[in-house]
């Protein structure tokens, strides 16, 4: 099964990081450089246990939904959610928060499967992983600018 770890320092305190890391708007805003819009479900504010979003983009030249659920949540050690609906087998990514003394330590850690076809190990390593790790970058990326910054006080 294809697992993606990325960690990450984010100099914010933990409890910021990790609300703004279950923050629909910063969903939102990095994901719309993916092409990924929200159309259901939680859309704005802080997503909390059993809560979801319904996702819609463009992925391998076809029109694609997915669902995402917050499975777990730990206050301001571990965040879990599942993709419960879409072309993936299966989907899961949790992000672990660890304090430090000058910020956080963010870690995400993603393990997904597709269904079984000829061309999967080849989407796999040469499209799937490094799309999702491009993505989720760039959603740390946004987390950072909106916790190291004033930005944080206008959505939490």
């Amino acid at each position: 099964m294809p697992t993606i770890h990325l960690t990450n320092f984010i100099a914010a305190p933990v409890d910021r990081v990790y609300n703004l890391s279950r923050n629909s708007s910063i969903y939102k805003s990095s994901f719309q450089k993916s092409q990924i819009w929200p159309i259901a479900g939680i859309t704005s504010g802080l997503m909390n246990k059993e809560e979801s979003a319904t996702w819609k983009t463009k992925f391998l030249f076809k029109t694609r939904f997915f669902t995402n659920k917050i499975t777990e949540l730990i206050p301001n050690e571990k965040v879990a959610e599942k993709i419960i609906k879409s072309d993936f087998v299966f989907f899961n990514h949790e992000h672990f928060f660890k304090s430090a003394s000058n910020g956080t330590i963010l870690i995400d850690v993603v393990e997904y499967e597709l269904t079984p076809n000829f061309f999967r190990n080849f989407l796999i390593k040469m499209y799937v992983t490094p799309f999702l790790e491009k993505i989720i970058s760039h959603r740390i990326e946004v987390i950072r600018q909106y916790a190291t910054t004033d930005k944080w006080r206008a959505i939490l």
